[in-house]
């Protein structure tokens, strides 16, 4: 569910599950997190680009999983039961330069990893939304670090509590992506902001990178943080009583 091809340098990272609306099972965040670590012993990898699928970027963790891993008590506040920690931490480790290509909905983790990304590239049908509370759940992937530094604290508490969605001319406007353009464009123009870091220095894009990238300890901290609380949160009766909800609909 998860396609890697190697370009001119680019890493392409395809979400292929779009009958589901590329929504993580822990299979594939394993397979993310085993490539973007991999990727930083390659030197034939200078830039990873990573994209989807079908009408949507990423709708978030496998809702089912979650709904079934609370009802059943499988996952605990033990950080090793839970898969996504091992991409987001994979995320912060990372020193290769990330370009994101995104369409349509990109929710809860599906937003939250192109926080970890450098350039960022939006369709103009991009919906942006972190419904995390609405689930009876906490921010997680570092967002609620990260998110407040990017746009500013009356901004994240839109999006991480309010659980507002956001545009693609607002993310622009915001600064969570780089350019927004037409959706039959939105390949090409990722490939070609790929491309085009892959031919610089790669030294120098690298230190680059490391320069002007937060505090990867300070990030580590902040994720584990996020999911200690996110899993309590999971175990509540109102959590397991938003999920059920959310499938009744």
């Amino acid at each position: 569910m998860i396609r890697s091809d190697i370009n001119s340098g680019v890493l392409e990272l395809t979400i292929s599950r779009s009958e589901k609306k590329n929504a993580l099972t822990s299979d594939m965040y394993f397979e993310l997190a085993n490539q973007i670590k991999a990727a930083q012993k390659d030197d034939s990898v200078r830039v990873i680009l990573i994209q989807a699928e079908g009408e949507a970027f990423c709708a978030g963790n496998d809702l089912a999983d979650f709904l079934a891993a609370a009802q059943s008590g499988a996952l605990s506040e033990d950080l090793g039961s839970f898969p996504p920690l091992a991409l987001l931490h994979a995320l912060a480790d990372n020193q290769v330069p990330i370009v994101a290509a995104v369409q349509g909905a990109a929710i809860g983790i599906g937003f939250t990893i192109l926080l970890h990304c450098d350039l960022v590239i939006c369709a103009d049908d991009v919906r942006l939304q972190t419904p995390f509370v609405d689930l009876g759940l906490v921010a997680e992937g570092g967002s609620s670090l990260l998110l407040p530094e990017r746009i500013g604290q009356v901004n994240a508490a839109e999006m991480l509590l309010l659980g507002a969605p956001v545009s693609a001319e607002r993310a622009l406007q915001m600064g969570l992506c780089n350019r927004v353009c037409k959706l039959a464009e939105l390949q090409v123009t990722a490939s070609s902001v790929a491309l085009a870091l892959a031919k610089k220095p790669p030294r120098a894009l690298a230190l680059s990178k490391r320069l002007i990238t937060p505090d990867p300890q300070a990030l580590h901290q902040r994720i584990d943080e996020e999911a200690k609380l996110f899993l309590g949160c999971l175990q509540s009766d109102e959590a397991k009583s938003a999920l059920s909800a959310f499938f009744s609909k």
